[in-house]
């Protein structure tokens, strides 16, 4: 990955795609450094190391990610400016109901993901970003506050009708969504049948490398695949080892849905767990240097900076 020179994004009273009435400051982003040059993160908010499965335990009136105990080796903490808390970014999940199919639910990786990629989100640009995170519902009427939502492990995704409609809603009117950390043909079918009844006759296209998202802040030349820490950590003594977790999951896919004027409105990595190479990094400096800070955290960064500039 090439070091980037400074790059300046001038503000503007509504970048296009973004929500009426959305807070626009975040949207005048400047790249602090050059290439991603990261400390390991250790510390902090207690955790509980790491080693159980992927789902975390999260109270079922939790608000945010940081009312949850750390899942892995403890989460940053850091604060805005007094008076300019509402004028941040904020990294929301979506909660939803388990179809039955396999995978694991919307709580897998939570709360460090949201919390570690948000401080990353903050120490390499200028955006600031909340602190906090957000858990909600699609048809929670606080939705159209937050023009990024991430779901995790969508193979075992299911909507009722009245979610289909407030989620298509929500894209269509300016929101973005980010589906992560499914592995497999059977799960991306299973993902693809969803979101075609939230936006009926808008297919998923395969993005190019040559496309913008991937010079967005740090220049991106591959599609890289992150496995999960476990996988990872036995790569660094095994190279052949396998990084994909099931047999037809070995080449990664970044899909995308765009609106009849071109703007993303979803875009799907698939075969690859990004929400771990956020999670885990403080666990294995190998994992960290090979997984979070090469391809997780770059990846991650450049989709909510395009997002939020375009």
């Amino acid at each position: 990955m090439d070091s980037l020179p400074p790059t300046t994004h001038p503000p503007a009273s509504r970048p296009p795609g973004l929500l009426p009435g959305r807070r626009t400051a975040v949207c005048a982003a400047v790249v602090l450094g050059g290439g991603l040059a990261l400390a390991q993160w250790r510390g902090g908010r207690g955790g509980r190391g790491g080693w159980g499965g992927g789902e975390s335990y999260v109270p079922p009136n939790a608000r945010t990610a940081r009312e949850v105990e750390s899942h892995s080796t403890g989460t940053p903490v850091w604060t805005n400016s007094p008076g300019f808390e509402a004028d941040t970014f904020t990294f929301t999940r979506v909660r939803y109901r388990h179809s039955g199919r396999r995978g694991g639910g919307w709580q897998t990786d939570t709360p460090d993901s949201d919390l570690n990629l948000s401080y990353r989100l903050q120490q390499m640009t200028s955006m600031r970003v909340n602190p906090d995170g957000r858990y909600l519902w699609v048809t929670d009427p606080d939705l159209c506050r937050y023009p990024f939502i991430y779901i995790v492990e969508p193979g075992a995704l299911s909507f009722d009708p009245e979610e289909v409609l407030a989620l298509r809603h929500y894209l269509e009117n300016g929101g973005f969504l980010m589906l992560d950390d499914f592995w497999g043909e059977s799960q991306w079918e299973a993902m693809e049948e969803v979101l075609q009844e939230v936006l009926p006759g808008k297919p998923f296209l395969e993005l190019p490398l040559t496309h913008e998202l991937y010079r967005s802040v740090f220049t991106i030349r591959s599609k890289g695949q992150v496995p999960n820490v476990r996988l990872g950590e036995q790569s660094e003594y095994d190279p052949e080892h396998r990084t994909w977790e099931l047999p037809d999951a070995r080449e990664v896919h970044h899909r995308a849905i765009f609106d009849d004027q071109g703007r993303m409105m979803v875009i799907a990595t698939h075969n690859t767990d990004n929400g771990d190479g956020w999670e885990r990094e403080g666990e294995s400096d190998y994992y960290f240097h090979n997984f979070s800070e090469k391809i997780s955290f770059p990846l991650g960064i450049n989709i909510i900076f395009y997002m939020m500039t375009h």
